[in-house]
């Protein structure tokens, strides 16, 4: 027979009752601190049943909460041994699992007389010949039982049985408000450790070799260099005119490394003055100068275990010079103000547009120090060295930008390309980027023409093509790009490309044999 709730007789009114409400409101204050106090629900919920066992004669008490399998398992208890850890119970099972499945209390006034008991948590041996009173109360969240708090109580015909019920009841309420908050910290634990995984999966993807567009033997080799200098802990400096890709190399240098799990930090050495820039690479203490009101980690704290990446570093000062180098020598640093050696465990990349051996002549920069980084050098050739890589960059950045700004852009026609080629690129890579955004901005066909392109790219003052040519020729050029863009749609089927021009046949071919086009180079 399943036993039910008891309602104990009400005790007559005795002095003690203010003193026993005191004690209960006391104890539900301490609980409230226990539960609140840290984040750390096991230690919460061990510190609220000593509580139990210290104010309110708890000889052995014992929190159950559902786990997934939809079992209920101990997740803390007192006076119980330390294989109570491993006790589990289903649903429905025993005093406990009843509680669980009803949602209500169940008072066991003797133990002894309840067959239901199972008593599948080991007695402490001195409690093994005493008469016990089990109460069981569910802890409740969102009107479910998720659990359940239990507690042996020395056995005596006077306790008011329901009072106690209640009294734990308020206690499980609280406990399922602190199960609730530990749920939600661990969803938003768990939500951020996925979104760290995917974005970390991301910069990977975005660095990886194979989105590098290049395929001239210059970039080749540098493509040989990274895979040989990726996987060890070598100083690599980058060498090259501003707008070459030495950031992208370094992404792809750290991000096929060892150390790719850890921090890549980027500091832009020309971008902070000669009075930050010390203490924003080693950090400051407290009250090391005015308005240092609190410890700072620098960057190379912030790229323990990582990678940190120093942009222009022609730029640095003499004396932050000195640093770098017994940085990059012993491994270690003192912070400005402080007297404490930190150890640093980073693998410095660093990067140039500068000359270091005018440099070091005209006393700049610390020939040591050049020594120390010209470990593992690579040269980043200009854009206008590597011709053989526009017409796939145009391409990519084509893609990029379409996708990005939602315009749907096929290609660039041929005088256009002839216009991006005869361009020297002074701004490298980066300009190039510019010019294809500005171009696809303009575009509202699907074709990029030379119209589209900046002004600088049309003048050629500015491209460095000055030519002088008679009004004939000048005439005869535009129309020979006209036949060869309208061939390339075509690929080089003169009569459709006589078509799109409104002309005949007859006279495209004429044409092609006047300008000495080779039609057939535009089939493949």
């Amino acid at each position: 027979m399943e036993p039910m709730p008891t309602r104990a007789r009400p005790a007559p009114p005795d002095a003690d009752a203010p003193a026993r409400e005191v004690r209960r409101l006391s104890s539900l204050l301490e609980v409230s601190q226990a539960l609140s106090g840290t984040l750390n629900l096991k230690a919460s919920l061990h510190r609220v049943l000593e509580i139990l066992a210290r104010h309110h004669g708890a000889l052995r008490s014992i929190v159950s909460i559902l786990d997934a399998d939809g079992d209920l398992r101990v997740e803390a208890s007192d006076g119980l041994g330390d294989h109570s850890r491993h006790v589990r119970y289903r649903i429905g099972e025993g005093i406990t699992g009843k509680v669980v499945q009803s949602g209500k209390p169940i008072v066991v006034p003797r133990v002894s007389r309840e067959p239901s008991f199972l008593h599948r948590a080991a007695p402490r041996p001195e409690l093994a010949h005493q008469e016990l009173s089990f109460v069981c109360v569910p802890i409740v969240l969102n009107r479910r039982a998720i659990g359940a708090l239990a507690i042996d109580l020395r056995y005596k015909p006077e306790r008011n049985f329901e009072r106690h019920a209640k009294f734990l009841g308020v206690v499980a309420s609280m406990i399922g408000q602190a199960v609730k908050i530990q749920r939600l910290i661990e969803e938003d634990k768990r939500r951020l450790v996925d979104e760290n995984t995917h974005l970390r999966q991301e910069l990977r993807e975005r660095y990886d070799f194979s989105n590098f567009v290049g395929s001239s033997g210059s970039m080749r080799q540098i493509f040989e260099q990274v895979t040989q200098v990726a996987g060890t802990n070598t100083t690599v400096l980058l060498r090259g005119e501003s707008g070459t890709g030495k950031e992208l190399i370094a992404h792809a240098i750290h991000y096929s490394s060892l150390r790719a799990r850890k921090p890549f930090v980027k500091v832009s050495c020309a971008a902070l003055p000669d009075s930050l820039i010390e203490s924003e690479l080693f950090g400051y203490e407290k009250g090391a100068f005015t308005g240092a009101e609190a410890r700072k980690k620098g960057r190379f704290e912030l790229a323990e275990g990582g990678t940190l990446f120093l942009d222009e570093i022609g730029d640095v000062n003499l004396a932050t010079q000195v640093k770098l180098l017994r940085v990059l020598q012993e491994r270690e640093f003192d912070r400005v103000g402080g007297t404490e050696t930190v150890k640093a465990n980073v693998r410095l990349v660093a990067a140039t547009n500068k000359d270091l051996e005018r440099a070091i002549a005209a006393g700049t920069f610390r020939e040591d120090l050049y020594y120390r980084l010209n470990v593992f050098t690579i040269f980043i050739p200009p854009l206008r060295d590597r011709k053989a890589d526009l017409v796939p960059l145009v391409d990519h950045v084509l893609e990029k930008f379409a996708r990005e700004h939602k315009r749907s852009i096929k290609r660039i026609s041929t005088p256009a390309i002839d216009m991006l080629a005869s361009y020297h690129w002074p701004g490298n890579v980066r300009e190039l980027e510019n010019t294809i955004e500005r171009a696809v901005l303009m575009c509202d066909g699907e074709v990029i023409h030379g119209h589209h392109l900046p002004p600088s790219l049309q003048t050629a003052e500015a491209s460095g093509t000055v030519t002088r040519v008679s009004l004939r020729d000048a005439v005869g050029a535009y129309e020979k790009d006209l036949i060869q863009d309208a061939l390339k749609t075509t690929r080089g089927n003169c009569a459709r490309a006589a078509r799109l021009l409104d002309a005949t046949e007859r006279i495209i071919t004429y044409k092609v044999r006047q300008y000495g086009i080779d039609a057939k180079r535009f089939r493949s």
